[in-house]
């Protein structure tokens, strides 16, 4: 029995040193902590965003043994604050994640040194192994809580189209045409005001000249193309089920804006698209658009009202045909040639309806008509052509 004592004995003795060796060799941490919301199926949760910094065991050492921080670990500190101020706030939007649309916010942090200073040299007193950062919020002005405040929490609708065959003048009007009504509000009761909210169009807000319909032709001006945007966002609107307190179709069929009538033309100040939010909270509009597919596409969220919103197929009716050619000044076309910009097409008239129900029973019931005159194809030509005199 003896023989077993001195090895029982040794564990004995060993198991306390190992235990402290052990406590020793545990990395001393500076944890950061902060927690972010978002807005999943109209609700609001919350998730823990967590960090962490491993500090060197000399520096930690060295502020126990001195009872304060190390100048050791100064380098260290210096890099958590950089990563720390790093992170700035990014604006509440909305994203479509594998079929559900979660919004989400970034808080920015700003790093407190003498805060996480007295924090860490108070842990090492205690003989603890990590610490907190500590740091100061910077909540984004428009936040998941003001979306949540508001009662923008679920998807409404969407309207897209597709702007393929556009010439480079035409393309950077509609994107940044959709970019001016990116990420803002329809205050309830208040009218979405197309014009005022796009503002100025001309070189000084980012438009350059395109071809705009005037005239019987076409003939350059600032922001041509941004009828692109007025559709697509009217698309968006309509589904949602808002009223219309002022619409345009354009003077003629228009190849962008199949299907025939369910689009809306714009040309300050004359013609606006304005709709009123009747939804009873906020609406938001979010723009998107990939300039690989050529497409542009507006989403609405705001509170889940019940409605169930039917547009129906364009019935077409009243078919005439295209008009002569008309030409317009090209001073890229040679003289004596000809350039193709814009295709015939034949006049109609377009009717869709809408239809609005809450629970199955029909709250109210429209009509979109829409009548578009017959077109001929409009050719480029030289400012010296003759055929330009014919249009006097």
């Amino acid at each position: 029995m003896k023989r077993f004592l001195l090895p029982l004995l040794t564990l004995a003795l060993l198991a306390p040193a190992q235990a402290a060796q052990s406590s020793q060799a545990q990395p001393f941490k500076l944890i950061l902590k902060a927690s972010e919301q978002k807005i999943h199926k109209g609700k609001v949760t919350r998730h823990l965003v967590v960090k962490s910094w491993t500090l060197p065991s000399s520096g930690i050492a060295a502020s126990k043994k001195y009872r304060k921080v190390s100048t050791t670990l100064t380098p260290m500190l210096n890099q958590i604050e950089r990563q720390v101020n790093a992170r700035k706030p990014e604006p509440a939007v909305f994203r479509n994640v594998r079929g559900r649309w979660i919004a989400t916010d970034q808080t920015g942090w700003l790093f407190d040194r003498d805060r996480t200073k007295a924090n860490l040299l108070k842990a090492i007193r205690s003989g603890k192994g990590q610490a907190q950062v500590a740091f100061k919020v910077l909540r984004p002005q428009r936040s998941v809580a003001v979306l949540a405040k508001r009662g923008v929490r679920s998807h409404v609708a969407s309207g897209s189209s597709s702007y393929a065959g556009s010439p480079s003048f035409r393309e950077r009007n509609v994107l940044v045409g959709a970019s001016k009504l990116d990420n803002f509000f329809i205050a309830p009761g208040h009218e979405f005001n197309f014009n005022e909210e796009v503002g100025r169009i001309d070189a000084s807000t980012g438009f350059v000249k395109g071809f705009v319909i005037t005239g019987g032709t076409l003939e350059k001006e600032d922001g041509g193309g941004i009828c692109q945007v007025s559709a697509t966002i009217f698309r968006a609107l309509y589904k949602a089920g808002l009223p219309i307190t002022e619409r345009h179709e354009h003077s003629h069929r228009v190849k962008y804006y199949d299907p025939v009538g369910f689009e809306a033309t714009v040309y300050a100040p004359a013609k606006n698209l304005r709709m009123k939010n009747d939804t009873g909270a906020y609406l938001m509009i979010q723009a998107t658009w990939n300039t690989a597919a050529k497409t542009v596409r507006f989403d609405v969220f705001g509170a889940n009202t019940g409605r169930t919103v039917n547009i129906s197929r364009p019935s077409i009716t009243s078919f005439k045909a295209p008009k002569q050619p008309s030409y317009t000044a090209d001073p890229n076309v040679a003289l004596g040639s000809r350039r193709l910009l814009d295709t015939p097409a034949q006049g109609m008239t377009s009717v869709i309806r809408r239809t609005i129900k809450i629970k199955g029973k029909v709250i109210s019931t429209d009509t979109l008509k829409s009548r578009y005159e017959p077109w001929g194809a409009v050719y480029g030509v030289n400012p010296k052509d003759k055929r330009l005199k014919s249009r006097l």
